[in-house]
């Protein structure tokens, strides 16, 4: 992507609803409509496996990485946390272990001791999860996008290998606000735990996509008509999104350039800029609506400018799930 300026860039991944009756049949006829949302979600993904979290070194110097994948316990398959602490209760303290281990798509093995073992299973993860905001929901079709990016685990850097995942409806209790070269965060809790909005079936450059729980239909409002690209100008607009309980609020914004594959954003509404400082980690999928129709979704900020940021088209979004 071209940036309009060189300046230090972050996504917005982990830092880690305006309840409104949904329209009749008839306000979903049109195919290129979809509903903008801009509700704070708490995202929760399995790993296929049980991966080490940060670099840790066993005796005898030797060394497990961030990100390797742990394959097995003394010959035994091992698929989450729980089958892993299972085999360390069945361990004789005096044992030691051998462990079976994959990185890089090369597998090898390292024998540890029990008590080493056990002071590094904190550090052994087999979920990911965090912060971000549900984009839009497509009732016809019953799925959703959310982000606009890609999830990124910061332990390992690149995308985690997942076998399933939920979004969860969360509430805004903090914020931290956002200052020149200190980006902000949302501070959030899950409201029902047990209760999926949707499950991840995609985790892609554009987004996080998958199925929409119907059972959730009182948090939809009316759909808009989806922006063309070469629609988008230069001049006023306003964002979506959650930064109180679990409220979506209207903001107003200016989108100062649109480029090629992004449009720029800048954070106009006092009242937003009073509570954030500017955009936050966890704001990435609200949406931006333009001239009362769907533009995009915010996916970027400008870390020495925390007030302007970047957006992704909702047409590249869509087209992407």
């Amino acid at each position: 992507m071209g940036w309009i300026k060189r300046v230090k860039f972050i996504v917005l991944l982990f830092v880690i609803l305006s309840l409104v009756e949904v329209g009749g049949k008839n306000a979903y006829a049109n195919e290129e409509t979809l509903i903008p949302m801009g509700h704070s979600i708490s995202i929760k993904m399995d790993l296929t496996g049980v991966f080490v979290a940060n670099d840790l070194m066993l005796q005898n110097e030797e060394w497990l990485k961030a990100g390797d994948f742990i394959e097995k316990v003394n010959g035994s398959a091992i698929h989450n946390l729980t089958g892993f602490e299972a085999i360390l209760e069945k361990t004789n303290a005096a044992e030691s272990l051998m462990l079976g281990l994959s990185r890089n798509g090369q597998t090898f093995e390292v024998a540890s001791d029990y008590e080493a073992v056990k002071r590094f299973l904190p550090f052994l993860k087999d979920r990911t999860e965090g912060t971000g905001t549900l984009t839009y929901v497509d009732p016809k079709k019953k799925v959703y996008g959310a982000l606009g990016h890609q999830i990124i685990d910061s332990s390992f850097k690149s995308p985690p290998s997942f076998k399933e995942g939920t979004i969860h409806l969360s509430a805004i209790e903090q914020i931290r606000k956002s200052s020149p070269g200190n980006p902000g965060y949302k501070i959030s809790t899950v409201v029902k735990d047990t209760e999926a909005l949707g499950t991840i079936e995609k985790n892609i450059v554009y987004g996080i996509f998958g199925t929409w729980h119907e059972t959730e239909s009182n948090l939809l409002s009316k759909p808009l008509q989806i922006m063309k690209k070469d629609e988008i100008k230069a001049g006023k607009a306003e964002i979506f999104t959650t930064v109180e309980g679990t409220e979506v609020e209207s903001f107003t914004i200016d989108i100062t350039s649109v480029e090629e594959d992004q449009f720029h954003i800048t954070l106009t509404d006092p009242r937003l800029l009073e509570k954030t400082g500017g955009i936050l980690q966890g704001m990435s999928g609200s949406p931006v609506i333009q001239e009362g129709k769907f533009a995009g979704a915010i996916t970027h900020m400008f870390v020495d400018e925390p007030e302007k940021g970047a957006a992704l088209f909702l047409e590249t979004m869509r087209d992407e799930q």
